[in-house]
Parts: C-alpha cells; sequence; structure tokens
C-alpha cells in the first residue's frame, strides 16, 4: 500500500484562493514600494554558510536549515568530529552551505559585493522566502515570505518619516484602518540604563522592558530583579511606567526624565524631528505612537525603532516592524554605512485581513466564461470566440471533452463561473452564441461583438 503523502511541518500548500488573495497583499506593498523610489533586488535562496552563521546569534544560528555537500558528503567529514558525535564541530565540514535565515544578512552581503555598481543611497525592496528550523505554532512557520525594504548610505531622519509614511501607504491601500505604529529609539533605552547606573545591563533591562504589554508593571520588576537590577536603579525607572498622552506629550515627560543623559537627549531629539514632520504630514490611516518600552532587537538597532500593531478589535502580534541600524555593512568589511529597514508580516497581514473580511470578492475571481463542448465542429466555433475574448483581457475556457451537457454545468457551478456559453447548429448558422447566466439562470442569443461587450 502506498505511503499516504505529507509535507514538512511547518510548511503549507495555497489553493488557487489563497495565492491569490497573497499575491494580491504582494501587489499592494510592491505598488507603494516602486511609489517611494525602492528598487528590487533578489538573493539566491541559500547562501555560503559563512555568510550566514556567526550574524543572528548562538540561537539564530541554531534555526539554520544546513544543506548537505553534494555528492559522498562524508568523504571530507571531520573524523574526529564524526566519531565524537560532536555535530557543531562536524558540520562545517559536511555543509558549506544553508537556506537563508532571512533578506538582511543577504542584503548586507549584496550591498558589500555590489559596492562599485550601486548609487548611494541605495533604496531596495525585497519579496522573497526564508526558512528557519523553527518549532511551528500559528502564525509562526518554518518556510516564509518576507517583504522587506531598505535605505543603505543615509544617516537622514527623513528617512525614518518615509519609512512611516510607506506603512501607513501600504496599509491604507489594503483598505487597513486602524493600525498604530509604535515608535521608540535605541538612544532613548541607553538614557534610561544610564540613568538608572545600569548601563553594563541594558541588554537586560530593555529584554524586560520590552515586556510591559505581555506581562505588566509587576512582570517586568520580577524579571529586572531576577536580572540582578537593583531595587534602586527599578525605583529610579518608575516614572516610565506613568508616561502617558500623545506622542508629543510623551516627548515632553522623556525630557523631564532624561534630562541628565546626553544620549537619552539625542534619541528624544531624534523622535521629536519624527512627531513634528507627522504632525505637518498627516497620516492617512494609521496612528503613531511613541512606545518607549519597545526594544526589538536591541543589538541590531542603533536608533529609530518601528512596530506596526493590528486594529485593536483583532487578536494578533505584530504585522510589521523595523529600524535604524548603523553598521550593517561592517559584518562583511564595509564599515560606515548607515541604514533603515521596515518589514511587512504577509502571514500576519493576511490572517488579519480574512479576519475583517478586507479582501475583494474581484481578488480570487477566476474564468468568467466557459464554452460547453458539443463535438468537435462545435468546438473549433467556440475556440475561435474563447481565442478573441482572450484578447480583449476576458479569461474563458472550453471545456475540453465533449461529455454530458450537465457534467459540464456541473463543473462550471463548482468552479464559480459565472458565465456558460452554448454553440450548437443553430447558434453556428446564425453566427450567435447562447449566453446563460449562472445564477440567473437567464440567457440571450448574442454575436461575437455583443458577447464580448457584455462579459467586459
Amino acid at each position: 500500500m502506498a505511503q499516504k503523502p505529507s509535507i514538512p511541518k511547518g510548511t503549507r500548500d495555497f489553493s488557487p484562493e489563497e495565492v491569490a488573495r497573497r499575491n494580491y497583499i504582494f501587489d499592494k506593498i510592491k505598488t507603494e514600494f516602486k511609489k517611494f523610489g525602492f528598487q528590487p533586488i533578489e538573493t539566491p535562496s541559500f547562501e555560503n554558510s559563512s555568510t550566514l552563521m556567526g550574524k543572528y546569534g548562538d540561537e539564530g544560528d541554531r534555526l539554520i536549515f544546513k544543506i548537505l555537500n553534494s555528492g559522498d558528503f562524508l568523504k571530507k567529514a571531520d573524523k574526529n568530529a564524526l566519531q565524537e558525535m560532536d555535530s557543531p564541530k562536524l558540520t562545517p565540514s559536511i555543509s558549506e552551505k544553508a537556506l537563508r535565515y532571512d533578506l538582511t544578512v543577504p542584503f548586507a552581503r549584496y550591498v558589500v559585493q555590489h559596492q562599485n555598481e550601486i548609487e548611494f543611497p541605495f533604496k531596495r525592496y525585497q519579496i522573497q522566502p526564508v526558512w528557519r528550523a523553527d518549532r511551528p505554532q500559528k502564525g509562526r512557520f518554518r518556510e516564509f515570505f518576507q517583504c522587506d525594504a531598505d535605505v543603505v548610505g543615509s544617516d537622514s531622519l527623513w528617512q525614518e518619516v518615509e519609512f512611516i509614511q510607506l506603512y501607513d501607504s501600504v496599509f491604507s491601500s489594503l483598505g487597513l484602518d486602524g493600525v498604530t505604529i509604535k515608535i521608540n529609539n535605541r538612544k532613548v533605552l541607553s538614557g534610561f540604563a544610564e540613568m538608572i547606573g545600569e548601563s553594563d545591563k541594558l541588554i537586560d533591562f530593555t529584554v524586560a522592558l520590552d515586556k510591559l504589554d505581555k506581562i505588566g508593571k509587576d512582570g517586568v520588576v520580577k524579571e529586572m530583579r531576577e536580572k540582578g537590577i537593583s531595587e534602586e536603579a527599578i525605583d529610579k525607572i518608575q516614572p516610565i511606567f506613568g508616561l502617558n498622552g500623545d506622542f508629543a506629550a510623551k516627548i515632553e515627560g522623556l525630557k523631564n526624565i532624561l534630562s541628565a543623559s546626553e544620549i537619552g537627549k539625542k534619541g528624544i531629539a531624534e523622535l521629536e524631528f519624527i512627531q513634528k514632520a507627522i504632525e505637518e504630514m498627516p497620516l492617512k490611516t494609521a496612528k503613531p505612537d511613541l512606545e518607549v518600552t519597545l526594544a526589538r532587537g536591541l543589538n541590531y538597532y542603533t536608533g529609530a525603532i518601528f512596530e506596526v500593531a493590528a486594529p485593536e478589535n483583532v487578536k494578533m502580534g505584530s504585522i510589521g516592524g523595523g529600524g535604524r541600524y548603523d553598521d550593517l555593512t561592517g559584518i562583511f568589511g564595509l564599515k560606515n554605512m548607515s541604514g533603515i529597514g521596515i518589514s511587512f508580516g504577509l502571514d500576519r497581514i493576511y490572517m488579519v485581513l480574512e479576519e475583517l473580511d478586507l479582501f475583494p470578492e474581484t481578488v480570487t475571481a477566476g474564468t468568467k466564461v466557459l464554452f460547453i463542448n458539443f463535438g468537435e465542429k462545435e468546438a473549433f466555433y467556440a475556440m475561435k470566440a474563447v481565442r478573441e475574448l482572450r484578447k480583449e483581457g476576458i479569461v474563458a475556457e472550453l471545456y475540453p471533452e465533449d461529455t454530458k451537457m450537465g457534467k459540464q454545468m456541473k463543473h462550471a457551478d463548482k468552479r464559480n463561473i459565472p458565465y456558460v456559453v452554448l454553440a450548437g447548429d443553430e447558434e453556428m448558422k446564425a453566427q450567435k452564441f447562447t449566453l446563460k447566466h449562472m445564477k440567473s439562470g437567464e440567457q440571450n442569443a448574442i454575436d461575437l461583438r455583443a458577447l464580448i461587450e457584455k462579459l467586459k
């Protein structure tokens, strides 16, 4: 008995309807990327292991899918590592390539490799699949698409403003109202740590702070204590939890809290620039909000930090995120190349649009008309018409076999094809076609030109 086929955990098949809906999101994002002057690039699905390994920390490295060397991969294996069952030591000798973990490190490699061909500042977008050997769960897959946009070679704060506007334009074009663009700055977080005398524990401090919306103030304080942050420092940080009001009001509150921190004041100045620019050029649907506890990959970001939250009536994690990084290409030897980038969470955006019923019906529209097959000469007559309809951009098909008419009609019904055309001896003599609407049952005999106009 043949084994039942299956797919690997964390991967998915997509039906025609799902593909159409995903392409709808891709097309909307691409359109806005192009409007903002971003250029498309693509990189290989797999990179040299040396390009990827060591760039994501120990946990990230463990989640990278390694590709076995082709041929007899054990021939060049480290024999001692093999005998000792030492996987980390063995892997480099049997695997020289790996599937990309994200689009950011390959982009950094691309910039360094093509630096003499690129005109800086360089604005790129990239929409391609990535792979992670993660534990599959709801909204988290081992194979998924990333939709990234970055600018490298400019440290201007206008880039931050543009990315906020880009987020707003994309979600507005998707009809998704009520998203919140949370904004913070790494320098503000560094200022907090400096103010409480815990600069050496910046990562521990901010990782705990970043969990405020998940575990609450008491949970954050408990985690800080567990990380060895003093009671005196925790008392000093209390004013952060009381910051409220709109963007401008929170900035004023930050000025009081960080008045003695030079790096903190730099972060505030950057946030104030963004706030005033948005005030002068209001967003269409998104709401900007200063979230002083937002951290997102602190080892990576050096300035602005973004995270996009779905509308409040949808239970969903972030649907986008990004920020400013000052030395992305430094990992490949090209120093002082400042950049900023954002990403869209395609799968989560899909789930939000589905839950809110925001996909237009036309997105999944397929074949508009099916010609019934009555035999060889009738099929020739029908196929000539199909050809003319397709020239006019109308999706038309001829049923391939001259089987029972009931079966052909049932086929059209199951595929939600709105019209069928019947063309037998009478229609052929009159050079006409009988067009039938599947739902209403209404049918009319019309010539080819009228048929084209009707189906348009």
